[in-house]
């Protein structure tokens, strides 16, 4: 690549790197083709200057490609410099942004904002490839506000339900990985363990009765008294993080949208030891994942 890969949270240099769509597009375009060039038509693998700077033409077939077409960028409603630098602020900041702060930073509209920012959190799923191992402290949480009579997991709150495990290591904390769920049932819970434990691990859990049926599976699954979140003291400030991001940034976020913003939450939380590479691992998935 030209200058070599951006690495940094740093919002100053990243200013100097990125000051014009050319920039963007010049590392957009390399960053794309990195590999090596094929075709989206024909699957030829040579290929010219496109009619535009930095696009791609096929030899072939004379397809002419952009670096945008077919990634999380095509079709974008504003520059490709703006999107650049929601990206690098959402995927950098430790809190993120909403679109409410990205609206009024870029002076575009919220709701442009908002569907732009779907599209990052979508690529900021979990690819489920590493699942948690060791110790992990496992429980389930609601989102949403205070609601008079209701408590515990009730299944008549208007509160979300997510369930969340956290690896304990020895010099602290991991990975961790939440998922919204409809009720507290080993049903529920099943699919979630499957997908982010593994089976050799040593699963604690408090003593609700839905994880139970679990053991089947997870031989070492542990139950002990929650002492109203004493026993689960890491995992407890993890949920309350949690709880306190979605409040204080997001202020509310309804049931269909609840589970990106999970997951955003964990893709940081998971990365926060190399996040001086976490722009352009976010600006890959956006290239490759077909995010359109």
């Amino acid at each position: 690549m030209g200058k070599g890969l951006y690495m940094g949270t740093n919002s100053i240099e990243f200013h100097r790197r990125f000051q014009s769509d050319d920039d963007c597009y010049e590392y957009l375009s390399e960053l794309k083709w990195s590999q090596a060039y094929v075709c989206e038509k024909c699957g030829g693998s040579r290929h010219c200057k496109g009619k535009k700077p930095f696009s791609r033409r096929c030899i072939k077939c004379s397809y002419d490609e952009s670096p945008t077409a077919h990634t999380g960028f095509e079709k974008c409603k504003f520059s490709l410099l703006v999107a650049f630098h929601i990206v690098f602020k959402i995927s950098t900041k430790k809190k993120g942004m909403s679109s409410i702060e990205l609206s009024n930073e870029f002076s575009l509209r919220q709701k442009t904002c908002w569907a732009f920012k779907r599209k990052i959190q979508t690529v900021m799923k979990s690819s489920q490839t590493h699942p948690l191992t060791g110790i992990v402290h496992v429980d389930e949480f609601l989102i949403g506000e205070y609601e008079q009579g209701v408590v515990g997991r009730s299944h008549n709150s208007k509160k979300r339900l997510v369930i969340v495990a956290l690896e304990i290591i020895e010099k602290g904390v991991g990975r961790a990985y939440a998922q919204v769920i409809e009720r507290a049932s080993a049903k529920e819970f099943k699919p979630f363990f499957n997908a982010y434990i593994s089976q050799e691990t040593q699963v604690i859990t408090d003593e609700w009765k839905g994880y139970l049926p679990l053991m089947k599976d997870y031989k070492k699954l542990e139950q002990r008294p929650s002492n109203k979140g004493a026993n689960f003291k890491e995992l407890h400030i993890h949920i309350m993080n949690i709880q306190g991001w979605l409040r204080g940034i997001h202020h509310h976020c309804d049931k269909e949208n609840l589970q990106g913003y999970v997951d955003e939450y964990h893709f940081r939380y998971n990365r926060r030891s190399m996040m001086g590479s976490i722009f352009n691992l976010t600006l890959q998935k956006l290239i490759f994942n077909n995010v359109r």
